[in-house]
């Protein structure tokens, strides 16, 4: 089965007014627990992939991985990639049959992040695959990509309404106060900034940095028009506690079966309630 790009589910909750939740996976055991989990709660999904991922568990097997969910479930799923720098890599993946990627050129002056965004969009929307960008700087640290808090910068809406036409992306990630990893203390999102970027920028929007955020903040973020959630580092915790908390109780134990599973329990806790907060549930 051929994978699908993000336009349709992605648009449908611009305009319902509710969230994609895009998970990052790094294996079989946290894409089986991902897809059941949102197929259960009748909510589409999006399986985000960071390029150590990609290199971890190579493309074509989660290209495979996600046709393979595609066929078990009824609801939207789609394999993303996430905060992907490397053009040839992208379209390596694009070509191996991923239909929705993310191109990170935060860190380049705006005429080269627009020249090499457009680059892969060019290349995307030939294959029918669709391309989210990021315009301002995230702080903290998202797989090998690490951004000081000096370097951190919000996203300029008159910038973002020029970006979004001299590139042609798909989705525009957004820079308001949401970092990369765990917080040290309660972020501060700039929804006044959201706003007016909303009210000028007609495509759909992606808050990056979710992990570790209040459910009120994510939930009036998506109220102000964030379509697309991404949350990582709140899946990864709960799994490796809990596989740790396995082997304090079983030393003797060597089963990936078994030491596998109360992780995926773990995870699968924090999937439903990401779900419910970004309303997602039961739109399919």
């Amino acid at each position: 089965m051929k994978l699908k790009n993000t336009k349709a589910m992605i648009l449908d909750a611009q305009k319902n007014h509710y969230a994609v939740p895009a998970f990052n996976i790094h294996n079989l055991e946290t894409l089986q627990v991902v897809v059941e989990t949102c197929n259960e709660l009748r909510s589409p999904v999006i399986l985000a992939a960071t390029p150590s991922t990609v290199r971890y568990a190579d493309k074509d097997y989660l290209v495979a991985l996600t046709a393979a969910a595609m066929e078990k479930v009824t609801v939207p799923i789609s394999f993303h990639l996430d905060h992907h720098e490397d053009v040839a890599e992208i379209e390596s993946t694009i070509a191996a049959g991923c239909r929705s990627v993310m191109i990170d050129a935060s860190r380049l002056p705006y005429e080269e992040n627009v020249q090499k965004v457009r680059r892969v969009v060019e290349f995307a929307h030939i294959c029918g695959a669709t391309v989210e960008a990021e315009l301002g700087k995230l702080v903290g640290q998202e797989d090998d990509l690490t951004v000081d808090e000096k370097d951190s910068a919000y996203t300029n809406p008159d910038d973002a309404v020029r970006y979004v036409a001299d590139t042609g992306i798909d989705t525009l990630a957004v820079a308001i106060g949401t970092a990369h990893g765990l917080y040290k203390g309660t972020p501060k999102l700039d929804f006044d900034r959201l706003k007016e970027i909303r009210s000028q920028v007609d495509i759909p929007l992606v808050l990056h940095g979710a992990s570790d955020v209040p459910d009120e903040l994510v939930s009036k973020a998506i109220s102000l028009g964030i379509c697309k959630v991404n949350v990582a580092t709140d899946l990864k915790i709960p799994f490796a506690n809990a596989v740790k908390e396995f082997f304090k109780e079983h030393p003797e134990a060597n089963d990936p079966r078994k030491y596998m599973t109360p992780g995926k329990e773990a995870m699968k806790e924090v999937i439903i309630h990401k779900v419910k907060v970004c309303g997602s549930a039961n739109r399919y």
